[in-house]
């Protein structure tokens, strides 16, 4: 099937997407797709340099005639968030993957597409492949590990590149040129804890969360969607007192980006309570499900006995960590006062793990504004240290903030206009771009960030339209076309 898509047009970018994919990519293990992307630039004869972090760059000249015209940088990233459904088989740092067209849709069977950022990184590739496509001097630069840290743009050498115009390929709504982003923090609060022998005359069970949309942590944080976490410390919440609950092990979500999926929590009650805990946890899941219908139509929460766990928590540290869950924000802190339905400062409860003597919650907490995100991260820290964790901060990474006067983003938003007879949306997104970043090494260098629709990035539910891609490569070769000529 992975075949089919290259005969998708335009076949310059689906004929690359389908052979990107094909290498393993996750972030922070992108040893395999640098030396793929090395030797696409080598076999292209054109001057492809390595940096010290792994970023790729691919040097253009000019197609005849547009020698004049300023230097364009094109950037993606090469790295994908690896999400898959618990029910499917699949090693991302093996196996490519498996795609399928469906409609206008093109997805992948059971995990995560990785439109997000290869469609933008394949288009750049049409570029440096093409023979007949107008276009200034090119630096395509491929950046490493942007969706677990974006260590490689913070890594990027301050004098590797000479271009002036920056058009960056990670946006995916496609009627918007995106001129500013949020910056982010990782949050990790940890704890350890002695492992205590399971108390007399209880029953063991496990509670599985799963079937939640997930998505994007910051895109998609304002849907109110459900969150594996949160909903998972609401069940165990007032276990103990009402039923002798003793947590043995949980395990919620994976990645900070991707608000969470799924949770497996493993715990004993009373015997003598196991009708009484049955029944209203029952009712408390039913009344979770009314709750969430709407937005969450596939959550499915099962309960289940179990064979009895080696070892429990200690009962005064596993109260601590519930209170502390259940006060900490998730979702929205703060909407934007400048920007109408843009989200300013957020959190996202990512990950939980408690097993073995440890405790571990880990967070990504996002802001436009370098004050809001310091707010929500004391706010978050202030929640855990209350309950004796240790909190940790890592990670950090610039906002980007606009810039209407932008020569660029007016020559993209006319161009946008005369293509497609309506006005494009100038926006600033919730999301965290390289954007901020880059612009701190290269301050003087003029910034727009534009692609094709990608629905439900950062999770298995991930698809990229064909038409909307077919608009973004029109609009992206007639702006070469039209790159202003070098200052005088």
């Amino acid at each position: 099937m992975n075949q089919d898509i290259k005969n998708i047009e335009p076949i310059e970018i689906w004929s690359h997407f389908a052979d990107l994919n094909a290498v393993p990519r996750p972030s922070k293990k992108e040893e395999k797709i640098i030396q793929f992307m090395v030797d696409f630039g080598n076999q292209l004869q054109l001057e492809t340099l390595v940096d010290k972090i792994g970023n790729v760059i691919i040097k253009k000249p000019a197609s005849k005639g547009m020698e004049n015209r300023k230097t364009v940088v094109l950037q993606g990233h090469l790295d994908m968030v690896h999400q898959k459904n618990a029910t499917t088989d699949f090693d991302f740092e093996e196996e490519g993957i498996n795609m399928f067209v469906e409609g206008d849709w093109v997805k992948a069977k059971g995990t995560t597409l990785g439109a997000d950022n290869g469609l933008g990184v394949a288009a750049i590739m049409g570029i440096l492949s093409s023979k007949d496509i107008e276009h200034p001097a090119i630096e395509a630069l491929f950046t490493i590990d942007e969706e677990t840290g974006m260590t490689g743009a913070v890594g990027l050498d301050a004098t590797f590149l000479t271009g002036e115009i920056l058009l960056n390929l990670d946006t995916e709504e496609d009627d918007e040129i995106g001129i500013g982003c949020a910056g982010g923090i990782d949050i990790t609060a940890t704890r350890n804890y002695s492992e205590e022998e399971i108390p007399e005359k209880t029953t063991a069970f496990s509670i599985t969360i799963s079937g939640l949309n997930g998505g994007h942590s910051g895109m998609d944080i304002h849907k109110g969607l459900g969150n594996a976490n949160k909903i998972m410390n609401r069940l165990l919440f007032d276990g103990f007192p009402n039923f002798g609950l003793r947590i043995s092990e949980i395990n919620g979500g994976s990645l900070r980006n991707a608000i969470p999926r799924e949770s497996v929590a493993k715990f004993v009650v009373d015997t003598i309570s196991k009708a009484p805990f049955l029944s209203e946890t029952n009712e408390l899941i039913n009344q979770i499900k009314q709750e969430l219908s709407i937005i969450e139509p596939n959550l499915k929460i099962n309960i289940e006995e179990i064979p009895t766990p080696k070892s429990v928590v200690e009962i005064d540290i596993q109260e601590e960590f519930l209170k502390a869950v259940y006060a900490t924000l998730n979702g929205v802190f703060r909407m934007s006062p400048d920007v109408e339905n843009l989200v300013e400062t957020s959190n996202n409860i990512a990950k939980v793990e408690l097993k073995n003597g440890c405790i571990s919650v880990g967070c990504l907490a996002r802001s436009s504004s370098e004050s809001g995100k310091k707010d929500v991260s004391n706010s978050i820290r202030s929640s855990f240290e209350l309950a004796g964790f240790e909190v940790e901060f890592s990670g950090a990474y610039p906002g980007w903030l606009p810039n209407m006067n932008s020569e660029i983003l007016k020559i993209v938003s006319k161009t946008y206009q005369e293509l497609f007879q309506k006005e494009p949306k100038i926006a600033a997104c919730h999301a965290g771009l390289e954007c901020g970043i880059l612009g701190q090494n290269y301050p003087k260098i003029d910034m727009i960030s534009f692609g094709p629709n990608i629905k439900g990035a950062h999770s298995p539910d991930e698809k990229a339209q064909i038409s909307s891609t077919q608009k973004f490569w029109k609009l992206l070769l007639q702006i070469l076309k039209i790159i202003p000529k070098k200052s005088a």
